[in-house]
């Protein structure tokens, strides 16, 4: 018998072999381990949940991202930062911080958010609009509208129950964000493995000519889509709100480029048709945990910014760059 030889390379097949949320989640483990030897007291439970407390904010509002993205056909919806700021604005003003006008606020957030997708998801499925372009050009709609009514004037409180169910501790020492986000990730599970719905969105992520044939109803599934991914990013502004306790009017704005790199480095194929949201919440982690690290190291802004960028590319050429599913 031949001895088998260990190389480096079978060892990078064996783990490009291990789902992608599972790489990314050990990931986001072994740079939480080495942030504890590169900077002293990093690696500490409350760290650790405090980073999961804001990598479930992130995570959030990813969900609709995910879902555009595993849509196909270069879905990326760029309006997603704009809804984030509409719907923590709209908290802020209609609660006026009353806990008892929370669910005529958190209706409206859905309202609102699910009714700026469905004009997404209509101009892209009948008109044809290209995705980055139509949710472009909405995002600068909806900060335009922000802009008009507002006039600059942010009037209105955050409800303190907010505060309580999302930010603070809830169960021991875990934040209810954290219990809301993995409830979340259960509800999306069954959403993209066990409806119908699931089934045809991955379908037209892979080939939408084929899914049509096969009797999916693509320009249906494409309208839903993205007023799912409108009412999920304003809700995402309404968690939001729960931590930062005020508006401004681009508080969503650095969570959108997060929002899409989270997607996919958690394994959901930019080309569509591949994914899930487990892997995007393993990704959010990733993210968190490196931005705290370097954060902690005390690198500026401008240094942080390149070994970002830097760590991101590598992550995602190890196993993030998949051939297009697409014939």
């Amino acid at each position: 018998m031949t001895a088998k030889t260990y190389t480096p390379a079978a060892a990078t097949v064996r783990l490009r072999r291990l789902p992608p949320p599972l790489i990314a989640l050990i990931l986001a483990g072994v740079l939480f381990l080495v942030g504890g030897l590169a900077a002293p007291g990093f690696a500490n439970p409350n760290q650790a949940i405090n980073i999961a407390r804001l990598a479930a904010f992130l995570g959030i509002i990813s969900i609709g991202q995910t879902l555009v993205i595993i849509s196909g056909n270069e879905g990326i919806d760029l309006s997603a930062g704009a809804l984030v700021t509409l719907g923590a604005i709209l908290t802020f003003r209609i609660s006026g911080g009353q806990n008892e006008m929370i669910p005529v606020a958190l209706a409206a957030v859905l309202l609102t958010g699910a009714a700026v997708g469905l004009i997404n998801g209509l101009a892209i499925a009948f008109l044809k609009m290209p995705p980055l372009v139509m949710t472009l050009g909405m995002a600068g709609v909806v900060t335009g509208l922000i802009y008009l009514v507002t006039r600059g004037e942010l009037i209105g409180d955050d409800p303190p129950l907010l505060g309580q169910l999302f930010s603070e501790q809830l169960i021991g020492p875990v934040p209810g964000v954290i219990i809301l986000w993995l409830l979340i990730g259960v509800v999306m599970w069954v959403v993209l493995e066990r409806t119908t719905y699931g089934k045809h969105l991955f379908a037209i992520g892979v080939n939408r000519t084929t899914a049509r044939l096969s009797g999916v109803r693509v320009t249906r599934t494409l309208v839903i889509t993205y007023t799912l991914a409108g009412a999920l990013a304003a809700f995402a502004g309404f968690v939001l709100l729960a931590f930062t306790k005020t508006v401004f009017l681009n508080l969503g704005d650095p969570y959108l480029f997060p929002s899409i790199i989270a997607v996919v480095v958690g394994g959901t194929l930019l080309s569509g048709g591949k994914g899930s949201y487990w892997g995007t919440m393993a990704g959010a982690l990733v993210l968190q945990v490196l931005t705290s690290l370097l954060r902690a190291l005390g690198i500026e802004p401008a240094g942080q910014m390149v070994i970002y960028g830097v760590i991101l590319l590598l992550i995602i050429t190890f196993y993030g760059r998949q051939r297009s599913l697409r014939q």
